[in-house]
């Protein structure tokens, strides 16, 4: 099997409708000047002027959830990455709706700008309802696998945080078989409703209330880093 931090191609589809004038110039105006630099490292200092500890979003969809972190920390620094053209607008519009001067974003691959952080520089990561990938021949390419892992792991501070949510049964399968054999992350749960019941601070986004209409279940996974 091909190591899946080096496919780059953990996603789907890049755009969906087309932008109103007004999202467009959003675009254009507002992302320049919050965009994670294209090149070369990256840290705090360089991304906010300052040290703060820092939070990264894998696929953030629009950006509900990352708005609502950044909004309840402002001293803290948020960093999302999303491929999908649509979503990133959603994040813009979040942006500046709240004022949120602690986020960055990049649209395109998140283990991309992941290598150029240092190691031990997160605390804490997020992986929320990320593309199933339900087929076999196309487990290689989820998230969860140990390439992606191992290089979440690198970056995560020690006793930092990955938090992962599902609605997908053959991925909440695979996510528990991946991370129950991984010695650097040690899972949080206690009891069933650890998983089962949505943690303080974690908000409903869209996608997810979309998946409970459709009866769906959800499942949340806190894994500290060892």
């Amino acid at each position: 099997m091909s190591d899946p931090a080096k496919i780059r191609r953990l996603y789907g589809r890049r755009s969906g409708h087309k932008l109103r004038p007004g999202q467009a110039a959003l675009l254009e105006g507002l992302l320049p000047a919050i965009a994670v630099p294209d090149k070369g490292p990256i840290d705090a200092a360089r991304l906010f002027g300052s040290e703060r500890p820092l939070h990264f979003e894998i696929g953030f969809g629009s950006g509900e959830h990352l708005a609502y972190r950044a909004d309840l920390l402002p001293d803290h620094g948020f960093i999302g990455c999303e491929p999908f053209l649509n979503g990133v607008v959603g994040a813009l519009q979040h942006v500046r709706d709240r004022h949120l001067a602690n986020v960055r974003l990049h649209m395109g691959d998140a283990l991309d700008v992941l290598e150029r952080l240092p190691d031990a520089s997160l605390r804490f990561v997020y992986l929320l309802h990320p593309d199933p990938w339900p087929k076999a021949r196309h487990a290689k390419r989820r998230m969860v696998n140990d390439g992606p892992l191992d290089l979440i792991a690198a970056k995560l501070q020690p006793g930092g945080e990955f938090r992962l949510g599902t609605d997908d049964p053959v991925y909440c399968r695979w996510a528990m078989m991946i991370m129950n054999r991984r010695r650097d992350f040690e899972w949080l749960a206690e009891s069933a409703k650890d998983f089962l019941v949505r943690p303080g601070g974690w908000p409903e986004t869209r996608y997810e209330a979309k998946a409970r209409r459709k009866g769906h279940e959800v499942w949340y996974f806190r894994y500290r880093r060892s």
